[in-house]
């Protein structure tokens, strides 16, 4: 196995990975390899052969592999393991990968490859497990600003960092601006410019920031995308769509739209995308579809 971390990792993380190597070590052949930017990624992946791949992080880390491996067209023929050792999880939490690094090692070792699908949008970047637009994204546009500041605090192996998802989902919560887009799921028009909403995701899993289900029918092994638009733009709808958000009760609402498809355009005025946590804009239109089967991840046996 060839276990892929990152350089930056702090201490509590590095006794978690440590834990679990000596598991992975009892029946494998195990190098590390720890990475800091994107071409050290591309250096390690160079030489990788036919081992199997093993991330340990995040979903940033998880997103950083897939897409270079996406990038050497290298992706189909690889089977990935994940190690969860990130702040927020979200992918693992989606799929049934333990949180608990012993058991994740195990799972490892003796989880089931199987394919799962991605998204891949017109200029050929990838996402792992959610794209959002609107306040999702103001969320973690705020929360990675909180948690950069509070990362590097910590009390025994707690990290403060972890506080920094809620503390932008509450900023986003106070200050939610409003957008006019236009939504189309497989060329049918399902909002447009004239229906102002707060926000869209677009999920191959069911979580972000650390567990918030946005759109908790989503599975990476269904050939879909599932869409959430919300368009709780009065002050008092806000705060109430947030609070059925964070106890995953918002899909009741009647400002709340759920579709499926395989194709999903946003277009309007300029927007800011998350893309598992990784930010860009503003935008003025970009189209996701899924990659069906796009490679092999080591999950849960069903």
């Amino acid at each position: 196995m060839l276990v892929i971390t990152n350089a930056e990792a702090g201490t509590a993380d590095q006794d978690s990975l440590d834990r679990a190597l000596a598991i992975l070590r009892e029946e494998s052949s195990v190098e590390v390899a720890a990475t800091s930017n994107p071409g050290e990624l591309d250096g390690v992946l160079h030489r990788a052969g036919s081992r199997r791949i093993v991330v340990a992080g995040g979903d940033g880390s998880l997103h950083a592999v897939v897409a270079a491996l996406h990038k050497r067209n290298e992706l189909a023929d690889r089977t990935l393991a994940l190690l969860p050792l990130g702040t927020g999880n979200d992918f693992a939490r989606g799929t049934g990968i333990p949180l608990d690094i012993e058991q994740a090692a195990r799972m490892v070792l003796r989880g089931e490859p199987r394919p799962v699908d991605l998204i891949v949008d017109e200029t050929g970047s990838v996402v792992v497990n959610n794209v959002h637009v609107g306040t999702g994204a103001q969320a973690s546009r705020k929360a990675h600003k909180w948690k950069t500041r509070l990362g590097s605090i910590g009390v025994g192996k707690v990290n403060i960092g972890k506080l920094g998802y809620p503390i932008g989902a509450l900023l986003a919560a106070f200050h939610p601006p409003v957008w006019r887009l236009r939504v189309e799921v497989d060329g049918v028009v399902v909002n447009d410019v004239d229906q102002p909403l707060l926000m869209v995701a677009v999920g191959n899993g069911s979580n972000v920031g650390g567990g918030t289900e946005v759109t908790p029918d989503a599975d990476p092994e269904s050939g879909r995308l599932d869409v959430m638009i919300s368009k709780a733009v009065g002050p008092a709808a806000k705060f109430a769509y947030v609070a059925k958000l964070r106890k995953g009760e918002h899909q009741e609402r009647d400002d709340v739209i759920t579709v499926r498809g395989s194709t999903v355009s946003v277009t309007g005025e300029g927007f800011w995308v998350s893309a598992d946590g990784e930010i860009y804009g503003p935008e003025r239109s970009r189209t996701w579809r899924i990659e069906r089967a796009a490679y092999r991840m080591v999950l849960p046996r069903s």
